[in-house]
């Protein structure tokens, strides 16, 4: 537990968000205020759900604060004295300078990806995709513009090539909550000061879309459709006709030849040979499953 006192607030929203929150109050920091989006109807039901911060936070009976523009949080913000300092991870939305200028030293912003390298909204997804032998979090002060602020600090996480899209996030949800506490103590103190990023270096990602869940075998790799099944395993999902029939390949491999009915040849002359997916009935099952089922006798 840090010896320094400081009003604490947390900014977050999605799943990434919530173990850096529980890090925090597992470490014996004071979080005074959540702030996360409004609650939202989701699935087939629309049922209204909260975010899984919200959750925590009144479990631990932390104030949620759940604005819909951010500037109206500005004068609770005031409230709280001239030593704010807010900590940021996976919130999905833009912190305004009026809101900014309030924290002191600023707000602390986890971002999954080596900085410079993938700011933006799907870095996780982009590492995946393309392939990349290593990702990483940064921890940065957060500025108006995006994922553009000085870093206070990397870890390094090297991939395999095999990794999916949940497992990465858990990974790197862990390796930025471990970061985290281990840098905290050492910004709050004033001891460690964050270094300017390299503009020249910025590569930007975007934000996942469910048109990019459908997979054209004529227009990329198999390689390349591999890396996309793992990169978009939850959201927006990998999806192709075969038989007749939508399917979301959830596992696959890439094979020089044809194993099964449903392996699909790329442009590349290689095949996808799918070991699970989901079937237009919405259950996960495996190749011979869906051949049994679904093929035309």
């Amino acid at each position: 537990m840090t010896n320094i006192s400081k009003t604490i607030i947390f900014f977050g929203t999605e799943d990434f968000s919530l173990v850096i929150l529980k890090s925090l109050i597992d470490a014996g920091y004071d979080i005074t205020a959540v702030v996360t989006k409004p609650d939202s109807r989701r699935g087939r039901g629309q049922v209204l759900s909260m975010p899984s911060v919200k959750k925590i936070a009144l479990k631990f009976n932390i104030p949620v604060w759940q604005p819909d523009k951010i500037s109206d949080i500005n004068e609770n913000v005031k409230k709280m004295g001239p030593n704010v300092v807010g900590i940021l991870a996976s919130f999905g939305k833009i912190i305004p300078k009026s809101t900014l200028d309030l924290f002191n030293p600023g707000i602390i912003n986890v971002h999954p990806s080596l900085l410079p390298l993938y700011r933006g909204p799907s870095p996780i997804e982009s590492a995946i995709q393309n392939g990349d032998k290593q990702t990483g979090v940064s921890i940065i002060k957060l500025i108006p513009l995006m994922d553009a602020g000085p870093i206070y600090g990397v870890a390094i996480y090297q991939l395999s090539g095999h990794e999916k899209q949940p497992e990465l996030y858990e990974k790197l949800a862990s390796a930025g909550a471990n970061l985290l506490i281990k840098l905290i103590p050492l910004i709050l103190n004033g001891s460690l000061m964050p270094n300017p990023q390299d503009e020249h270096k910025a590569i930007y990602c975007s934000l996942l879309d469910k048109k990019e869940s459908w997979i054209d075998p004529t227009l990329i790799s198999t390689k390349a459709a591999e890396r996309l099944v793992r990169a978009h395993l939850t959201f927006p999902k990998t999806k192709i006709d075969i038989l007749g029939h939508t399917v979301i390949i959830t596992e696959c491999h890439i094979s020089h030849e044809r194993i099964t009915d449903i392996d699909i040849k790329f442009k590349d002359n290689n095949f996808l040979s799918i070991d699970k997916l989901i079937a237009p009935s919405g259950r996960e099952m495996s190749t011979n499953d869906f051949l049994n089922g679904y093929k035309q006798k």
